[in-house]
């Protein structure tokens, strides 16, 4: 009876599972074979197209400035990242190693701050950039996307919180700086952390539409969410399968960087689960 209930829940957990999987695969499936799809609308009576293209994957190139908006969305996307990824490590290092008056108000402060949309401070940011005559320029979707990262410091926090502090101890004992400790010792034992948030900052502004969209103004300067919105969204022509075909390009680096780095990003979630 035992085994029965067993193999019952064993059965309804894989059901459950190929029902999720089929849920999130058959979205992106049905934008990859879109995408060469001959034609201009999304909508078929079919799954698999009744013939092939690569017309909208050329279309993308010779019509707009598709291998500009993805140059400009990579520099965005590295340059963030590295920035993002140093002050969200060390917010999360600070915090965790070490004891000051305020700290909890502090982290308190910033918890709850990250809690609100990003677009609510929109305007204010808006005014600061025009007054600095950052706008169309991507230092200023940098600044922005950098400034805003040490909000989300509780992953890097808890993560720290398990390495013992005997360790920090005993390399400021033997004449270790804060610094030298952080970026010598503290960063390689904490890899599955450091490729977590690096995936995490590097995805951002490939999928960030709404502060770049506000932003960046002229077609060179874009980055491949506007300038994709525009494709779709041009009043003279619609084209859908143009679109897929974009999307589909935004999505082979992200999907090549996770299926790489896969093992790291689910040590980086589970690691700071337990604390010790």
């Amino acid at each position: 009876m035992r085994s029965l209930r067993k193999a019952t829940r064993l059965t309804l957990s894989y059901v459950l599972l190929s029902l999720t999987t089929l849920f999130c695969i058959y979205p992106a499936l049905w934008v990859l074979l879109s995408s060469f799809r001959p034609g201009d609308m999304l909508f078929s009576e079919t799954l698999l197209p009744t013939s092939f293209t690569f017309l909208h994957y050329r279309q993308l190139f010779e019509n707009y400035p598709f291998a500009d908006w993805y140059v400009n969305t990579f520099k965005i996307a590295i340059i963030s990242t590295v920035i993002s990824t140093v002050l969200v490590m060390m917010t999360g290092y600070v915090f965790s190693m070490f004891r000051f008056t305020g700290r909890k108000n502090l982290m308190s402060m910033l918890l709850v701050l990250g809690l609100f949309p990003g677009f609510m401070s929109m305007i204010a940011v808006y005014i600061l950039l025009n007054q600095m005559n950052l706008l169309n320029t991507h230092m200023a979707v940098i600044i922005v996307s950098a400034a805003g990262a040490p909000l989300f410091f509780l992953f890097s926090k808890s993560y720290f919180d398990t390495i013992p502090r005997s360790l920090v101890e005993a390399a400021r004992i033997d004449g270790a700086g804060h610094l030298v400790t952080f970026f010598r010792m503290i960063l390689p034992l904490s890899k599955p952390l450091l490729v977590y948030v690096v995936l995490m900052n590097f995805t951002g502004p490939f999928t960030d539409f709404i502060f770049a969209r506000l932003v960046l103004r002229t077609p060179e300067k874009k980055t491949l969410a506007v300038g994709l919105y525009d494709i779709v969204t041009d009043k003279t022509k619609l084209q859908f399968t143009m679109f897929a075909a974009g999307c589909v390009l935004i999505s082979v680096p992200i999907t090549v960087l996770f299926l790489v780095l896969q093992r790291y990003l689910v040590a980086g979630l589970t690691s700071g689960a337990e604390k010790g």
